[in-house]
This record gives structure tokens, sequence and C-alpha cells, in this order.
């Protein structure tokens, strides 16, 4: 049952999806040169041309605030103090797979570190359902998405062992 004033729970929104978005920032940073040197990497003919990650990720940001932010409401962070500690974990290693991967081309750690951030989304998830479904419900998408950059993290790193060591 939600007990916030309309107020805090307006600023609590605003709150979670800047909490979002400046993880997003922090992966950004790392991704100044990303178009050009994922230009450059070698593909798989499945992988999606630069311009799409952007829209992708800006919308997934949006949903994982939104999602926080239900959890939240739900009594607010000491009472839902493992679920949201799943969700800035998780935010943390997202932001850091960016780094590992465009800044610091370390494909064999990216990859390790993507898969780690895989069970996180899923312990999130299933942290945010026992609070609120709608949170968990959109997830989804994210967790989907992260699977599919495993697979696209795993075979670039395969097809230029030299570049992302």
């Amino acid at each position: 049952m939600n007990t916030f004033s309309k107020v805090k729970q307006a600023l609590g929104l605003i709150g979670w999806l800047a909490v979002s978005f400046i993880a997003s920032a922090i992966g950004a940073a790392a991704s100044v040169q990303a178009k050009s040197f994922y230009g450059q990497l070698m593909q798989p003919v499945w992988a999606p041309p630069s311009w799409v990650f952007g829209p992708v990720w800006t919308v997934l940001y949006a949903m994982m605030g939104v999602a926080a932010w239900l959890v939240w409401r739900s009594g607010g962070f000491r009472s839902n103090r493992v679920a949201l500690t799943f969700f800035f974990a998780q935010l943390a290693l997202n932001a850091l797979w960016t780094w590992l991967f465009f800044a610091w081309r370390l494909g064999t750690l990216a990859f390790a570190e993507i898969l780690i951030l895989w069970l996180l989304i899923v312990a999130t998830l299933t942290a945010f359902a026992r609070v609120r479904r709608l949170a968990a419900a959109l997830l989804i998408p994210y967790l989907l998405w992260v699977t599919f950059a495993a697979a696209l993290s795993y075979s670039m790193w395969r097809l230029n062992p030299g570049i992302l060591g």
C-alpha cells in the first residue's frame, strides 16, 4: 500500500529516473568513440547498426527507473532494501560494462561481467516481482536486450581477439 503524498511520489519518480540516467551517463562517457570503434570491429551478420543502441538504451533506462520507483513507492527503501540493492548493483555493472568493452577494450572481462550482470538482472526482476509485478514486467525487455548484448559481446570478442583480448 502506498503511503506517500503525490508530491513525494512525483519527486521519487524524478529521483529514480535520475539515478537510472546518471548510470547511463557514466556508461556513455566510456563510449564517446564507440561508434567508430564499433564500426572497426568484425561483427556477426546479425549485429545491429550502431545507431540502434542509443534509442534502445534510452527506453530501457527509463523503464528501469519507473520499475525501481514502483518498488520504492511500495513501502520505501527500508521495506524493499534487498530489491533496491539488487537494482543498484545491476545498474553499476551495467555502467561498468561499457568501460570494459569500449574504453578499456577488455573483451574477456566484459563478457564475464555481462554474465554476472545478467544474473543480477534476474535477481532484481525476481525481487521486484515479490513487491510489484508491473515493476518486474518493466525489466523483461532489459533482460532480453542484455541477453542479446551478451551474445553480441561474446561474438565480437571471439571475432576480434587482437583488439578485444
